[in-house]
């Protein structure tokens, strides 16, 4: 951990065609090998599908609505107490519970079988779309996060 002091976070600009920071986010975690035009046509076409599906007026609170659906609420941090490493629960802060909502619907989107979706926009707009419906790998991922909270109740209190 760096003792430096305070790290100001870096200031993002919003994407082009929404003018939206959480689309841009979405954008630039998405892309591979340096290709941030691939990875924005991506996800402009999630978008566009997901907008179809939903026959959403504003795509960008359909955006919203699906990562608070995956946004955590408490985690486990390891904390090393006289040898032994205990797992305590802690609330998540509000920018880390957007950063874990975005990292694991990217990663959930990639982890698709490549039968059914044919690019990694289609795969992305079905993890849209079931996270709407508090269903998929990433929500999966969020109650398997929540419930180990849950079951290290007890170490809550090692919290500094």
């Amino acid at each position: 951990m760096s003792r430096k002091g305070q790290i100001t976070p870096r200031i993002l600009e919003p994407d082009v065609l929404y003018h939206s920071e959480i689309v841009a986010k979405l954008i630039n975690r998405s892309i591979m090998d340096g290709k941030k035009s691939a990875a924005q046509k991506q996800v402009y076409q999630a978008l566009e599908i997901l907008k179809k599906e939903t026959k959403s007026e504003d795509i960008l609170v359909t955006l919203e609505q699906a990562l608070d659906n995956i946004k955590p609420k408490v985690e486990v941090r390891p904390r090393r107490i006289g040898g032994a490493v205990y797992q305590v629960p802690t609330p998540v802060r509000g920018s880390r519970q957007y950063s874990l909502a975005i990292r694991w619907l990217i990663n959930s989107a990639r982890a698709k079988a490549n039968k059914q979706y044919h690019s990694f926009g289609l795969k992305l707009a079905a993890e849209l779309q079931s996270a709407l419906n508090n269903e998929g790998a990433s929500i999966s991922k969020r109650t398997e996060v929540e419930r180990m909270a849950e079951a290290n109740k007890a170490f809550a209190h090692m919290r500094w």
